[in-house]
């Protein structure tokens, strides 16, 4: 009677659970009385500008890493894009500062024998771009990194997000995060997107909707026929930017496209091992009756080409909109927003998105580095020619592996035909930590994931795209809908 009991109460527990519930409960160490927890660490990347004063916390107190296994590490942030100064090696390195970032994770790595893929070997790449390709990351992880955007990991049903460096030191040394449960959202997207629609062109369209705080406090799963019709690479790009909702985590369930992404990738088990773990992670999926505390719906026939205008993600509109005005919003604390936005941007309200010119273009980043990406981009740049007033188009593969596969289909002479900047891998002009700066007064057609004040330089000014239309506004030389280019030239 005890075990039918017993039995019962624990199928009352467990129905109804999201997939973000299962991952936690799966990983679940200990609940502390204070409402926090201890969650176990699958997986832990490691780079250059969060990790080493978590080393030399463990020196100091004479520790090692817990297990080495779960550790896999590269330079990304820092390190220059540029190819003569990236042959040259560390020691190459122009800038004293990265140069030292990035030798100290060098030694350290090489101190404690954990796993690095290093400046110019095979599989070195931004984290959130070689850690899935490699497959470091696994449908059912836990994965953390000293990284906001880690988040991007979600895309392959895994419970990961980013952590301070004084977490970096804890979960090197104890394997173990410690951590409070958020609230479960979904966001379901249906129905089929148009010509030019990409997925950070649904990402941008969510956070205009439910603004940069509308997920705070919350894990997001992505839901609905957009996102299962999406590739992995898009999942990856829709997670990434679940941070500027404000959630820490985002998330797609598996399905068949989760398993075929992983079959063969490098740390991904074989045999039969590999058939057990197919049959673990094919439960991956939120229940059916799972109830979500919060529920956000958009349709993909309301989602054209997105660009931001402002200094915030939310901040976005569709390409063929115009910049809002002072009479549009609805209160003060709106409205001097909007005043400090439009200053900052050197824009005037009601002016059309389309004449905004650019001056500098960067396709790349954790977000849009991916070979799809490339893809979409050089689709675009095929036959054409950068227009004379752009300063510089930079294209930044995400990792070696991505600029091997590139190469081998020639995106590489597209790019460099039609006057663009083919790149080594690396963080790039994403955010003002290496050479790949723009000058006060910039404007720059970017596919990165934010566009705050002084992020891609002081004084540049960031409008958030997809690969393809940064590839069109590097032609046009201004914002430009890419559905204009659709079947004929610009």
């Amino acid at each position: 009677m005890a075990a039918m009991l017993k039995k019962h109460v624990w199928e009352t527990v467990m129905t109804g659970r999201t997939l973000y519930d299962k991952l936690w409960d799966r990983h679940l160490v200990k609940q502390n009385s204070d409402g926090s927890s201890l969650i176990y660490i699958d997986r832990h990347v490691i780079h250059e500008v969060t990790s080493p004063q978590a080393f030399e916390g463990l020196r100091l107190a004479d520790r090692k890493p817990w297990r080495l296994d779960t550790n896999i590490a590269t330079p990304d942030h820092n390190i220059s894009t540029d190819k003569a100064e990236r042959d040259a090696g560390v020691a190459g390195m122009a800038d004293e500062v990265s140069r030292i970032q990035v030798q100290t994770l060098d030694d350290n790595c090489d101190l404690y024998g954990i796993k690095e893929f290093k400046i110019n070997e095979m599989g070195q790449g931004i984290v959130h771009v070689m850690g899935p390709e490699l497959g470091a990351t696994m449908p059912g992880m836990t994965v953390v990194c000293g990284d906001s955007h880690t988040a991007t990991h979600g895309a392959l049903a895994c419970l990961a997000h980013g952590i301070g460096t004084s977490e970096v030191e804890h979960v090197l040394a104890t394997q173990c995060l410690v951590a409070k449960k958020m609230k479960n959202m979904r966001v379901t997207v249906n129905g089929t997107v148009g010509a030019g629609v990409t997925p950070k062109d649904v990402v941008l369209a969510i956070i205009g909707k439910i603004g940069t705080a509308g997920g705070n406090e919350h894990a997001i799963e992505f839901a609905g026929s957009v996102f299962r019709d999406m590739s992995i690479e898009g999942r990856m790009t829709v997670c990434n930017m679940a941070i500027e909702a404000g959630a820490r985590v985002g998330m797609v369930a598996v399905d068949q496209k989760t398993i075929d992404y992983c079959k063969g990738r490098q740390f991904v088990p074989k045999g039969e091992m590999w058939d057990q773990a197919v049959e673990y992670w094919n439960g991956l999926v939120s229940d059916e009756d799972a109830v979500f505390d919060t529920e956000v719906e958009l349709h993909a026939d309301d989602i054209a080409p997105q660009v931001t205008w402002g200094t915030s993600p939310e901040m976005v509109a569709a390409v063929t909109e115009s910049v809002p005005t002072l009479d549009q919003q609805p209160n003060e604390e709106k409205r001097k927003g909007l005043e400090r936005a439009l200053e900052y941007m050197g824009l005037e309200g009601g002016q059309a998105l389309t004449s905004i010119y650019v001056d500098r273009v960067f396709i790349g980043s954790c977000t849009n580095s991916r070979i799809e990406d490339m893809r979409a981009a050089a689709a675009v740049a095929k036959g054409r020619q950068v227009a004379s007033s752009v300063k510089q188009v930079l294209i930044v593969p995400g990792s070696q592996m991505v600029k091997a596969q590139a190469e081998a289909e020639g995106l590489d002479k597209i790019f460099i035909a039609a006057g663009m900047d083919w790149r080594e891998p690396g963080c790039s002009m994403c955010l003002a930590m290496n050479a790949d700066k723009l000058g006060a007064g910039e404007h720059c057609a970017s596919t990165s994931n934010r566009n705050f004040e002084g992020r891609q330089g002081n004084g540049g000014r960031t409008h958030l795209m997809s690969p393809a239309m940064a590839a069109a506004a590097a032609v046009a030389g201004h914002i430009v809908d890419v559905r204009s280019f659709v079947g004929g030239d610009q």
